[in-house]
């Protein structure tokens, strides 16, 4: 047999052995009697929420719920508005929605309204994901939302300069020009579901392909581990930046879309399910440790100096959600029993509080050490982690989402009722220590009552964390897991029916050699310094009550 005929053999053996397509929901769930009393709950929290921002802010990003003004930190064009549209359509909140619909024919996307640049995967996940999902939910009655989410995406294709595959992360929409800097794989690998879905609807395949060569481009990327590349990447010669390897900020996403993407149109490439797969095993054998006290799941960083840091954070808690939609996708059990360890360990950061509501970041001590790269914990610490299995480093909470995300999907996966008390629980915590006048407030310190406040409301609050409290307690075959796929910002693009397969068996291949440069990473979930005054003013809960 000749060498040739060999490797054609070889070639095809790769995808002989499909890996079967399963079903993500468990079938014929039953909610409990309590769940509609918890679901009217929950959209009386969005109505009050919505109503403050409508009263103090309507047309500007975010609503300043303490003093009653607003920000404009997503360039000023209405962000909670849009943000909230697929929740209201969800809700059945008709009114909201119209009026929402009136207000996005009046959005001028050729312009910043503020004199910042444009963030190209904010405006993506938020802006483009949430008109082209109002539009799928509204029964595609507005043509007005795919016109508006095209106007914004054209503008932003400009952050792809000449044959880069990675697009830079920001760009000034007065010059359509980029801002020459480090961008990271979240930012460049988080747009193709969005971009996708608007070449649906525009019937122009230009947007899919721009974001789906920037995700397949890092899926091909030599990395530090297997199927985990580094955090940095540059646009401009594609290349990583740094040898940092975690599931949090920075990163998040990109393992997110892998899996999802290969969902959305059912691709028959097996790329992106097997780049998430191997991520996936790469991340159980490499960075899955189990706290010395309460035998909590966590998922490690792993550092430029290839050490494993022991560091976790609310962002990063989106992995259990996301380990049971692709493992039940992909029918791997074993991937589908470390998700619920990890959606188990990051609700014990909620459990744990005064509160009731979990940090922004956390760490912990494994058999394996308790490195974190920052400072040795302090005897308080130490002494809360001795009770809870962590300690807090973040203390902070500002409206997040990805807790409640992944307690949503273990509910919808398993059925276990668990989750429905936990969901409960967050609801009641909100009501208790986030109202604040007419509207709700993170707070600065989830183990302490009372706590300073944070006077910001985000758009995800809408898009986000409502909605996913929202659907834990409606009718599980409303929005299903496998009639619908949810963006970063929670916003649902329809799907179609499960495929027979997604991804395959194959051998690996060699990793490609990971070649790094030096360069600074882009900022992380920073807390805008506008917030930060207010938290140096130390506003009390005691106060903002009156």
């Amino acid at each position: 047999m000749t060498a040739k005929r060999m490797v054609s053999i070889f070639a095809a053996l790769l995808f002989i052995s499909p890996v079967l397509g399963g079903a993500v929901q468990k079938p014929g769930l039953v909610l409990p009697s309590t769940a509609s009393g918890n679901r009217s709950a929950v959209q009386q929290i969005f109505t009050t929420s919505y109503q403050a921002y409508k009263q103090f802010a309507f047309g500007h990003d975010d609503l300043s719920p303490i003093s009653q003004g607003f920000t404009d930190g997503r360039n000023g064009w209405g962000a909670s508005i849009v943000d909230a549209m697929s929740t209201m359509a969800i809700m059945g909140l008709d009114d909201f929605f119209n009026e929402a619909v009136n207000f996005t024919n009046t959005i001028d996307f050729s312009k910043s309204q503020t004199s910042d640049t444009v963030s190209v995967f904010e405006t993506t996940i938020r802006y483009v994901g949430g008109l082209l999902s109002a539009y799928e939910l509204s029964g595609k009655q507005h043509q007005i939302l795919v016109t508006k989410a095209k106007q914004v995406a054209d503008k932003m294709a400009f952050a792809w300069v000449g044959s880069n595959d990675i697009p830079f992360g920001h760009i000034d929409f007065s010059r359509n020009s980029p801002s020459q800097a480090t961008s990271n794989i979240a930012e460049a690998g988080t747009l193709a579901l969005e971009w996708a879905t608007l070449s649906k609807y525009t019937t122009n395949d230009t947007y899919r392909q721009l974001t789906e060569k920037s995700l397949r481009h890092i899926a091909n990327m030599g990395t530090p581990l297997p199927g985990l590349p580094a955090q940095g990447i540059n646009p401009s010669t594609g290349s990583a930046v740094g040898a940092y390897v975690t599931w949090g900020g920075g990163s998040d996403s990109y393992f997110e879309y892998l899996i999802k993407y290969a969902r959305l149109n059912n691709t028959a490439d097996p790329l992106f399910a097997n780049t998430w797969k191997l991520a996936v095993d790469s991340s159980i054998k490499t960075l899955l440790k189990t706290s010395t006290v309460g035998n909590h799941v966590y998922l490690a960083d792993f550092d430029d100096s290839r050490s494993i840091r022991h560091v976790g954070s609310h962002l990063a808690c989106f992995h259990g959600g996301n380990w049971l939609f692709g493992g039940k996708l992909l029918n791997n059990n074993t991937i589908v029993q470390h998700g619920l360890d990890l959606v188990d360990a990051c609700w014990n950061t909620y459990a744990s509080t005064a509160t009731g509501i979990g940090p922004e970041s956390f760490a912990y001590i494994s058999s394996d050490g308790s490195f974190t790269g920052g400072s040795n914990p302090t005897s308080q610490q130490t002494a809360f982690y001795n009770k809870h299995g962590f300690y807090i480093t973040g203390a902070d909470y500002i409206l997040r989402p990805e807790v409640l995300e992944s307690n949503f999907y273990a509910w919808r996966v398993t059925g276990d009722t668990k989750y429905l008390d936990r969901a409960a629980s967050a609801v009641k915590s909100f009501n208790q220590f986030l109202k604040v006048k007419s509207a709700f407030a993170g707070i600065t310190n989830v183990d302490s009552v009372p706590s300073s406040m944070f006077d910001d409301m985000e758009s995800f609050w809408f898009a986000e964390v409502l909605k996913y409290l929202y659907l834990t307690f409606d009718d599980p075959t409303h929005i299903s897991l496998d009639e619908y796929i949810f963006n970063t910002e929670a916003h649902p693009f329809q799907i179609p029916p499960t495929a027979a397969s997604y991804g395959s068996n194959a051998v690996v291949p060699p990793p490609k050699p990971f070649v790094t440069t030096d360069g600074q990473l882009p900022q992380v979930s920073a807390i805008s310094s506008l917030i930060k005054t207010t938290v140096e003013a130390v506003v009390d809960v005691v106060d903002t009550l009156l």
